[in-house]
Parts: C-alpha cells; sequence; structure tokens
C-alpha cells in the first residue's frame, strides 16, 4: 500500500478556499478509493463541497496543480467512473437541494446530489414524476444519472435521463463557469469563451462534414437501441442543426469527463395511471424467456424485467429478500415481470391477460412457461420490484472470492435481436464453461449478463478480460451497444476503438482534448483507458488473510470474506424506509455507512502493513458511530452483518476502556445495586454527575434507577398459580428486565398466564447482550454455554423459550450459534428453533388456532408500534403489530420508524449524545410529536423506552403492558 499521506500537494490552501470540507487522511482516502465496480484506486485526498463555488474552487485548483479530479456522488458506478488517483469531488452531502418545481411549465431544478426518489417524494404530491428509474434509486443521485445517462426499468415507457435534461450550470476544465441549455441566459451575451468554446468549435468542424456525419451515424448502435451510451453521444448531435451545440446530449453519459455538473433542470411528468397488474411469468429456460419478452413489449407494458435463477436462488438466503420473492413458484430457470399501467386495475388486469393469451398460442413459448402469476395488491407488486431492484446486493450473497463480475452486463441490442443475440452468449459462455447470470431490462433489449469470476486469481483476470472482449465482439455483429446505461468507464472504455472503428474513436479522442486538453476531469474514462484488468481491488494471486476468530465466519469463509461481501452498491446510503443505516442518514458521511465500514475492513486487513491490522485507527474511525443495530442484516442484500463484524472487531482489538468494561458488566452493579435498592438510588442521585463525568456518559442522559424489587424476587415470593390449560411456556428473564423493568416482567407473566399458559423461569444465566455490544466475546460465550446447556434440555417447540427485551433474546437467534463450536453450536441452532419474543409467540400461538380474540379484554386502545431494530432485522414487524391486534377493539399503527438512536450505551456515552439524539428525531421521534395523549407509544426495547422517556419525556408501554390493559375499563 503507497503511504497515505500526501505533502506533495498544498491541500490548506485548497482548503482556506472552501466552505465544505477537504480529507487527506488514510481514511477517506481509502473509503473513495472504490466505488460499485471491481476497481481500487487511491485517492490524493476528498472534497466535500457546500456550493457551486466551492466546485468552482476544486475545478481551478486542481488545473493549477495539473491535479485529476473525480466527480462522485452515490458512488454506485459499476464501471470505474468513481474512483480516481487525483482529487474526488463528493456532492452527495450537501449539495442535495431541490431548488425549484415548476409543474405547471414541467420542470424541477435541482443540485446534483439530490437522490432520485428524493425528488419523486417532493413531485408525488404534485402528480408529477422523473421519469426514468433505476434500481439505485433510493440512493443514486441526479448528477450520477446524467453523467451516466442512466435508464432504469422505466425506460421502456419513460426513456433515459438524457430524454428529460433540458438545461444545467456545468464547470470546465478551466474552472470556467457556464450555464446550458433552458438555465441559460435569456439576454444575449458573449459567445463562450475558453474550454467549451474550445469544444463547439471542434464539433462545428467534426460536423459540418457530411461523409464524417454518415461516418458516426454508422459507427454507432442502429437506431432500434434504444439503451445507448458508446462513448460520447456524437450521434446524438447529428440531428441538430450546427453550431452552438446542444450540448446537453453529448454530456448526459460523458461520465464527468467533459465538465462538471452543479445544477440540473429537468423535465417531469405526469404521473402513470394507478392501474396496475405485474404478470410474473415463470420460464424453464432462459431462451424462452427472451422470446417471450419480444411478444411482451407488443402489449406496450410499463415495465418489463428479467431474474434467472441465480437471482432468486441467493434471494432467499437474505431475510428481507425472501418476503420479497413469496410470489415465485417452484424453481424456474427465470421469471419474465411484466407490468401494466391503466386508469384502473381492471383494465390494466385486461392488458396483461391479453399479452398471456398471446404467450400460450406462441407454441415454442408455451412449452417452456410453467407458470404466470398475476400480482395486483400494491404492496405485493412493491415487493415484487423491491426484490429486482436488489439484484446488484443480492448478487454480494455469493459465498467465496468467486462472485458475478460487472463487465459485459450492460450490453444492449434491437428488441427484435435480444433472443438470438443471448443464444450465442450461452453459446460462448458455455466455451469460458460460464453459467452467466441474467436480469434486468428485457424489454429494452439490456440483458445484465455476468460471469462468475475470482479476480484475485490471474487466471480469471486474464478471462475477465477475454469475456468482456469476445462478447464486445457479438455485440458489434448485432450493431448493439456495449454500454446501455452503466457507461463505459475504465470497463468497457478499452474495446471503443474496436466498437466504433479507429477514426470514429479519434473524433472521441479529440473532443476530450478540445474540451480537456490537459486531461484533468475523471482521466481514464472513456478514452484513454488502462488496461481492463488492472487496478483491480485485490492484488494478483495475493493469498487471502485468514484471522483465528472468537465469531464463528466459516458461513462466509472468514472473517475478511464476510466483509468481502459488500459490493458497494451502496444500499446503506437510503435514507428512507427501514433502519438501515442510522449514523449515516443522520450524518451523510461515507465513513458512516455499512459500505464504508465494509470497505475499509477489507482495506486494512488485506493489505495490512503492520503487526496488528485490527489496532488500525482507520477502523476504529469507521467503526465507530455503528450502532450495532443489526439492520444491515436483513436490510443489505448482501447481508454484510456489520453488527458483529464490528464485534469482533472490539475483540480482536481488545483495548478495552474502564467504561466499556463496566457496561459489559451492568447485571453485576444492577444487581449489587438492586441487593439495597434505596440506598443504591440515594448514592446514584448523590455521585450521579461525578460518575457521568469520570465515565463519559453524557451530562443530559438520565440512569435507570435500582427497582425496590427485581422479577426473580417477584416471582419466587408470589402465590403459587394453577397451572394453565394451553400448556408451559419458559421464560427467559434477561438482566435489563429483571434488574431494570421489572414491571415488564411482572405484566408478562400475569399475561402468559391470564391466556392459559403455564410459565417457568430457571435460573439461566445473563444474555451476555452487553459483552457482544463492547466485544467481550469471551464472557459472552461463557453465558451462551451455560444457558444453552440448560436450555436446550428443557425448551422444544410444544414448550417453547420467550423472552421480553428483544436484544437479550435474539442473541439465542443470532450470535449463540456463532459464539459456540461442535455439537453445542448444533445445539444452540436447535434451540434458535423454539425462542421467540413475545410477540413472535402470541402471533404464532394466534396462527396456530390456539389464540383468538376472545382471549383478550374489550377496552378500546389506540396505539403506536415502534419495533426494536433486533425484532425487525431477525424477526418480522408485521408479526409484532398482528400481535397487538389481537384485542378487537386495539387500533394499532406500525410506524415505519428506524433506530431509535439509543442502541444500548451508545447514547449515554458523551461523544455520541448529539448523534444519538439526532437519529431519535430522524427516524422515531417524528413519529411521536404531536401525538394524542391518550394513544399509547409501544416499544419492547428497554433502550427504546429509556430514549423518548429522556428526549420527549413520553413513557412507553411494552406489548404484555398493554396487552394487560385490554382487561381494564379504564
Amino acid at each position: 500500500m503507497p503511504p497515505l499521506t500526501d505533502t506533495t500537494v498544498p491541500w490548506d490552501l485548497l482548503a482556506d478556499r472552501l466552505d465544505g470540507e477537504l480529507y487527506d487522511d488514510a481514511t477517506h482516502r481509502i473509503l473513495y478509493a472504490t466505488d460499485a465496480s471491481v476497481y481500487r484506486e487511491l485517492p490524493r485526498a476528498v472534497a466535500v463541497p457546500r456550493s457551486e463555488a466551492d466546485v468552482v474552487a476544486c475545478i481551478r485548483f486542481a488545473a493549477e496543480h495539473r491535479l485529476p479530479v473525480t466527480p462522485r456522488a452515490g458512488g454506485t458506478s459499476l464501471a470505474g467512473q468513481a474512483v480516481g488517483a487525483g482529487l474526488v469531488v463528493d456532492v452527495s452531502k450537501h449539495l442535495r437541494e431541490i431548488v425549484e418545481i415548476r409543474p405547471g411549465e414541467g420542470y424541477a431544478t435541482v443540485q446534483p446530489g439530490v437522490v432520485r426518489d428524493q425528488l419523486n417524494a417532493a413531485l408525488a404530491p404534485l402528480g408529477y414524476w422523473f421519469g426514468p428509474n433505476t434500481s439505485t434509486a433510493n440512493r443514486c443521485t441526479l448528477g450520477g444519472m446524467f453523467g451516466n445517462n442512466s435508464c432504469g426499468s422505466t425506460s421502456i415507457s419513460a426513456g433515459t435521463t438524457r430524454d428529460h435534461v433540458i438545461g444545467a450550470r456545468v464547470v470546465t476544465a478551466d474552472g470556467e463557469l457556464h450555464a446550458l441549455g433552458e438555465l441559460a441566459p435569456k439576454i444575449a451575451q458573449a459567445p463562450p469563451a475558453g474550454f467549451l468554446a474550445n469544444g463547439q468549435r471542434y464539433l462545428g468542424e467534426l460536423l459540418s462534414d457530411g461523409q464524417t456525419r454518415e461516418q458516426i451515424r454508422a459507427a454507432f448502435p442502429r437506431p432500434e437501441v434504444t439503451r445507448r451510451n458508446t462513448g460520447y453521444a456524437l450521434d446524438a448531435l447529428l440531428d441538430q442543426e450546427g453550431e452552438p451545440y446542444n450540448l446537453l446530449p453529448l454530456l448526459a453519459g460523458s461520465e464527468g469527463t467533459l465538465a462538471f455538473t452543479t445544477l440540473l433542470r429537468v423535465r417531469i411528468l405526469p404521473l402513470p395511471p394507478g392501474g396496475a397488474t405485474l404478470a410474473a411469468v415463470h420460464f424453464g429456460t432462459i431462451d424462452a424467456a427472451m422470446r417471450a419478452a419480444q411478444i411482451a413489449m407488443r402489449h406496450q407494458p410499463f415495465m418489463c424485467e428479467v431474474m434467472d435463477d441465480t437471482i432468486l436462488r441467493l434471494a432467499r438466503t437474505n431475510a428481507a429478500q425472501a418476503k420479497n420473492a413469496s410470489f415465485v413458484h417452484g424453481d424456474p430457470r427465470a421469471i419474465l415481470m411484466v407490468e401494466f399501467r391503466a386508469e384502473t386495475n381492471a383494465k390494466a388486469q385486461e392488458l396483461a391477460q391479453a399479452m398471456e393469451r398471446e404467450l400460450l398460442a406462441h407454441t415454442a413459448t408455451a412449452g417452456a412457461k410453467t407458470a404466470t402469476v398475476f400480482l395486483r395488491n400494491p404492496g405485493e407488486v412493491a415487493k415484487a420490484w423491491a426484490l429486482r431492484a436488489a439484484g446488484l446486493g443480492i448478487l454480494g450473497n455469493m459465498v467465496g472470492d468467486a462472485k458475478a463480475v460487472a463487465c459485459i452486463e450492460d450490453t444492449a441490442v434491437a428488441v427484435a435481436d435480444l433472443a438470438d443475440y443471448i443464444e450465442e452468449i450461452e453459446a460462448l459462455m458455455r466455451g469460458y464453461r460460464q453459467r452467466t447470470v441474467y436480469y434486468a431490462h428485457a424489454g429494452a433489449g439490456e440483458i445484465h449478463l455476468r460471469p462468475v469470476l475470482n479476480l484475485k486469481l490471474t487466471e480469471d483476470r486474464e478471462a475477465f478480460y477475454h469475456i468482456t472482449r469476445d462478447v464486445a465482439r457479438l455485440v458489434k455483429k448485432y450493431r448493439g451497444s456495449l454500454s446501455g446505461e452503466h457507461g463505459d468507464g475504465r470497463v468497457r472504455a478499452a474495446f471503443l476503438e474496436d466498437m466504433l472503428g479507429p477514426e470514429v474513436y479519434d473524433y472521441l479522442v479529440g473532443l476530450k482534448a478540445a474540451f480537456d486538453p490537459h486531461q484533468l476531469l475523471n482521466p481514464g474514462k472513456i478514452v484513454h483507458a488502462p488496461p481492463m484488468n488492472e487496478g483491480l481491488r485485490y492484488a494478483a494471486d495475493q493469498a487471502t488473510p485468514s484471522y483465528s476468530t472468537a465469531l464463528d465466519w466459516s458461513a462466509d469463509e472468514g472473517l475478511l470474506r464476510a466483509a468481502e461481501k459488500c459490493n458497494g452498491s451502496g444500499d446503506c446510503r437510503k435514507l428512507d424506509g427501514g433502519a438501515m443505516c442510522p449514523s449515516f442518514r443522520a450524518t451523510l458521511n461515507e465513513k458512516d455507512s455499512t459500505r464504508g465500514r465494509a470497505n475499509a475492513l477489507r482495506e486494512v486487513l488485506t493489505r495490512n502493513q503492520h503487526e496488528d491490522p485490527f489496532a488500525s485507527p482507520v477502523l476504529a474511525e469507521a467503526l465507530d458511530l455503528c450502532l450495532s443495530c443489526k439492520a444491515c442484516t436483513s436490510e443489505c442484500p448482501s447481508s454484510v452483518d456489520m453488527t458483529n463484524l464490528k464485534a469482533e472487531y472490539l475483540y480482536q482489538r481488545g483495548d478495552w476502556s474502564l467504561r466499556s468494561a463496566l457496561v459489559s458488566r451492568n447485571e453485576w452493579l444492577y444487581g449489587m445495586g438492586s441487593a439495597a435498592p434505596r440506598l443504591g438510588n440515594l448514592l446514584l442521585g448523590a455521585t450521579g454527575a461525578v460518575a457521568k463525568r469520570f465515565l463519559g456518559v453524557a451530562p443530559g442522559r438520565s440512569l435507570p434507577k435500582f427497582p425496590k424489587q427485581t422479577l426473580r424476587k417477584w416471582f419466587e415470593r408470589r402465590p403459587a398459580v394453577p397451572a394453565g390449560g394451553k400448556g408451559r411456556v419458559y421464560l427467559f428473564g434477561d438482566e435489563f428486565v429483571n434488574l431494570q423493568d421489572p414491571h415488564v416482567g411482572r405484566a408478562t407473566v400475569e399475561l402468559l398466564e391470564r391466556i392459559g399458559y403455564t410459565v417457568i423461569w430457571p435460573r439461566h444465566a445473563t444474555s451476555g447482550r452487553a459483552h457482544l455490544s463492547k466485544g467481550f466475546l469471551d464472557e459472552a460465550r461463557e453465558r451462551a454455554d451455560e444457558n444453552v446447556t440448560l436450555l436446550s434440555g428443557l425448551v422444544s417447540q410444544e414448550e417453547p423459550l420467550i423472552g421480553m427485551e428483544p436484544s437479550a433474546i435474539l442473541g439465542f437467534r443470532d450470535e449463540y450459534p456463532k459464539l459456540l463450536r461442535g455439537e453445542q453450536a448444533e445445539r444452540a441452532k436447535v434451540l434458535a428453533g423454539h425462542t421467540y419474543t413475545l410477540d413472535e409467540f402470541l402471533f404464532s400461538e394466534f396462527s396456530r388456532g390456539h389464540l383468538t380474540a376472545a382471549d383478550f379484554g374489550e377496552r378500546a386502545v389506540r396505539l403506536v408500534l415502534h419495533v426494536h431494530c433486533h425484532e425487525k432485522a431477525l424477526g418480522d414487524p408485521a408479526k409484532c403489530a398482528a400481535a397487538l391486534s389481537l384485542p378487537k377493539n386495539f387500533a394499532v399503527t406500525l410506524l415505519d420508524s428506524g433506530c431509535c438512536g439509543m442502541a444500548g450505551s451508545f447514547g449515554y456515552e458523551t461523544e455520541h449524545f448529539e448523534l444519538s439524539k439526532r437519529i431519535a428525531e430522524q427516524s422515531l421521534l417524528r413519529h411521536l410529536r404531536g401525538l394524542d395523549e391518550e394513544v399509547i407509544v409501544v416499544a419492547n426495547g428497554t433502550s427504546c423506552r429509556h430514549q423518548v422517556k429522556d428526549l420527549l419525556g413520553r413513557r412507553c408501554l411494552t406489548t404484555a403492558e398493554v396487552l394487560m390493559m385490554s382487561y381494564t375499563g379504564g
């Protein structure tokens, strides 16, 4: 690894010119060395501009020092466009303003860091939308979509980004700011000077020659290929009358190599019709699916996409995507997803059925078609499309070093040629002994093809090149586009000369030289690209380091490969829905995303130059703000488990503070205090402020008081209860409920007994949750071993184990099997299958007919439910809501809330207190402010309840407490 400090460039001079941030430290250089592609290139610095003036300052500084500049936003580029060796300029954090929306005039003006779904959320109430819809729409930005001319699943009905950009402000390589299209001044002004004028003159001279124009037309993809990102879009200028050229079609898809975009004006469209039907057509062969796509397109669908069995199989290994795949019947080789839109659902259904009839009449297709599932419910349709959108991330679930690699994933041909082209691709891949992955935009003639290669090996790096070369030749045969929407970048640029011919390729080189004579703007992309199989994430034939670990990472083939599952798709950068990733949502810093942390782990553990890589300050900085919420466990399509990766890191680092040691032993501290609670509370009140300062606990955070009686004392001293008629259940009385919130435990026991169960509470060990959170994994293993030894001999499907604090009981399901080894680990897995949160148990009993509304009282209660992050990740929030809905007069609203921000001890810590509050405000408190006092807030996590009490002054109840209220009259 080259040295990670740069003293040759006077970065302090640039920092003085910026209102935004500038970083040249090791952590940020590592974080920005990769995107969603296979490439890695350490930048010399990273700038995060706050304004257009900051961008101008960056470009001018770069021009002064002959420093390459790489524009970056969401970092989801698949061809390496967002990595570079000079100054990376990230617009995604601050340049996120929707400047104006003018529905009557049909446009919106936005800064380049505006996320596509963010814009559409603002447009929807006005009856409009921005049409192009990439699978990364919840984190990709309009600037990135313009740079790549993104298309997405709606391109067959809404076109590409190029079709909708009607104005822009850009900075050229000489640091000059220019307004183009509808953003250009309406009053007459002097012609542009500098590099923009150079570019206009070059185009004027080039395109004034009729023979040259015909040469360009013949070299570029045929007109029927609607998705085309082949080099610079000279063909898009051929129908213009001449100078000055409208440069917007040219800049769309130019990957920031000709100019840096600072503002965009985009055309907005009326929302599509509300009636929808999705036909999920199952096929036994890829060929049948491709030929069916040609038939489907004759019926003018709204979207037409395909997924193969590799995607479907891997989806079942991810908790969230397994639910989204519930519409899949059996084990099809491919599914064609065809959505029709109309004014009503009935009309949309008619359109889908008309397509189905033609498919059945087509004998070759009907012979391979196995089923058609029609989805009409908006929620089910949304789940199916969420599965399709997760395709890129799902591919990260491949275990081992061989992955589905992006190199030929962006080829596009005319729809009429698609089936024949794919048939030839299949034959070509058989020659390479490849079973290619197929998914995406069948209706647009573009299938995301991915060979499975181990790019750590020289042999597969060579195959990486040869496969791409051979596919490029095949694409040229069909006059298609080697890039339909992902761009040429580094991965395809090397083949442009062969695709277009030497003369037309030289026109691209000349265009780049006219706009950027010193090759400063994103060099090495589109033209002058280095070899496509160099500069990869891994050094060739370098052995993957192995580490002795406390947790069992064998399912991922080791700790490092668990981090390598992150392929950079950036799902953790979404800003709405779900819980991932709470710290990123609050800071918008790349280092605080799951992707950033995984990249840091991969880089440090792979390229370690120190005796102990876990002592690296890069890892300390990257992992500091991880709340261990587990959201990534289910919401990351690649199933990157950052909670356990952080626990392992803390264990390996082994540099524990006194505060961490005390937090991990909270059951001992509260056990001591509970022995004499009155005295303990007096001491807590008298010394609390001093203790907080000493331990680094935020002054604004309250400390839980010692209860008058622990749950264990209450349970053992209460009068005997008659046996229940519905059987026995075992209670896991965790340390949080037992020693801090015994009222929760009392309500749980009383509820279970009231609805007919006998509650047995054996003397088990504490959960070990606090030890896990602070990396004391040896101590956590001791507790796991003791609990599994005791409870595996008692608990069964008929007599399950029920817990109250989600983070404690769900450790049985997640960490215990990973902490233990051999037969004990197998016992832990069996025990996990019989372990439930209270909500899960109630839902299960209701589903089996053992519980009905008649088991509960008739009081009318209005509830809002906030589900604990661990229960969202390892369970099903809908089951929690269903359990609370059992009483017939309970009205339950399930909040779409993320992490509460408390996360055990995280929210107590002085350095994290303000961030904890910000996370709470963004994800939970905004739902609770203004609620009627009579509405009850339900939160089963002790941290969640504590956060709401401290920050909102509102008391939350648990499932058991609320269900017990159903029996009372007021």
